[in-house]
């Protein structure tokens, strides 16, 4: 009776799971003939994009409501940042790029084809004072922050394109780091050196005139005739000013990116990082040529930043206004005073003041 009863089990079980396999190689061989709704049209709502929609904000008012006040803290996420940041990779890098690399051919080519600047005749080796000390000192340490400043904020603004292929990210990261921090710490110090170049040289860069004519003939460059300047020519002056207001310009949306405290929104910040790089790109290329006069360019031209004396015939090339108030002031000093005053390591020839009222107009 033991093994009727179990056969009897066991045939139970079978029959139902045998149906239910039928059943399911019936619907498989049928599903080709059953149409999804996206199939027939009907378009299902996935509430996970409503969801990222409503995060976005795409479809309603750009604020919500939150209890951080501060600005843009209802903004939960900024589709204007996507913007900037394929402006800042696809435009601003690539236009930084190129202004740089133009300015530095132009300036080979220039070189090629003019040569050094000399002085007609040579240096003569009699000498007249034209900077103190202190505007010497005052001139190094702006220039040394701003190569300092130029060359951190390169890395910051063209590093990921330049030296992760070479130096790979780890090194990178490292650098740009680096990069930054010295970056801000050093602005402040640039800050300050302005400031300061602006108060000791903005009596002596007073337009005035001649100057016109000095810049039409691009300095001596175009024609033959000689034009003429004062303590200060107009390519210098021009120099001097580009420098301060462009240099202002970019101490104050310095702060502006590095203090987002002072309550500006996300828009002033993108527009003050705008002003800073293509203030700081001009200021870079236009000081290539500053560079470039002031040691190759032009014959004599380093001598006033190394010991504060130029030599008279370069005086009277460049600034012949200023050269002829230095002989009628009896400001010239011969080469052999000029030689022992230096081989006793101080300057002590204090020239007459030298101000834009007295540069021989």
């Amino acid at each position: 009776m033991i093994k009727p009863i179990f056969r009897i089990k066991i045939e139970q079980l079978v029959r139902p799971v045998f149906l239910i396999l039928l059943l399911f190689v019936i619907l498989l061989q049928n599903s080709h003939a059953i149409d999804t709704p996206q199939q027939q049209g009907i378009s299902i709502k996935n509430p996970g994009s409503d969801l990222w929609r409503e995060v976005r904000q795409r479809d309603t008012a750009i604020q919500g409501t939150t209890q951080i006040k501060s600005v843009d803290s209802n903004v939960l996420i900024n589709p204007q940042a996507d913007r900037w940041t394929r402006f800042r990779v696809d435009k601003l890098i690539n236009i930084g790029f190129i202004v740089l690399g133009s300015v530095i051919g132009v300036i080979l080519v220039f070189f090629l084809l003019r040569g050094r600047v000399k002085i007609e005749g040579g240096l003569s080796g009699n000498m007249v004072f034209r900077f103190h000390d202190f505007e010497r000192v005052l001139h190094w340490v702006l220039a040394l922050v701003f190569l300092f400043l130029a060359l951190t904020g390169f890395t910051l603004l063209f590093g990921r394109t330049l030296f992760i292929p070479i130096l790979g990210h780890d090194i990178f990261s490292l650098l740009a780091s680096s990069s930054k921090e010295g970056h801000n710490l050093f602005g402040p110090i640039f800050m300050v050196s302005l400031l300061m170049m602006f108060i000791s040289f903005v009596k002596r860069n007073i337009y005035e005139k001649g100057d016109l004519t000095w810049l039409l003939r691009g300095g001596g460059m175009i024609g033959k005739s000689h034009v003429t300047g004062g303590f200060f020519n107009m390519g210098e002056k021009s120099w001097y000013w580009l420098v301060i207001l462009i240099g202002f310009a970019i101490s104050a949306t310095g702060l502006i990116l590095l203090f987002p405290s002072f309550g500006q929104g996300r828009i002033i910040m993108e527009l003050s990082h705008v002003i800073h790089v293509f203030g700081a790109i001009i200021l870079i290329t236009v000081s290539f040529g500053h560079m470039y006069l002031g040691t190759l360019g032009t014959e004599g031209t380093g001598e006033s930043m190394k010991t504060g004396y130029v030599d008279i015939k370069w005086a009277e090339a460049h600034h012949d206004r200023w050269a002829k108030h230095c002989h009628d002031n009896n400001l010239v000093i011969t080469a052999d005073e000029y030689a022992r005053l230096q081989g006793k390591g101080k300057v002590g020839y204090e020239p007459v003041s030298t101000t834009a009222g007295e540069s021989g107009k």
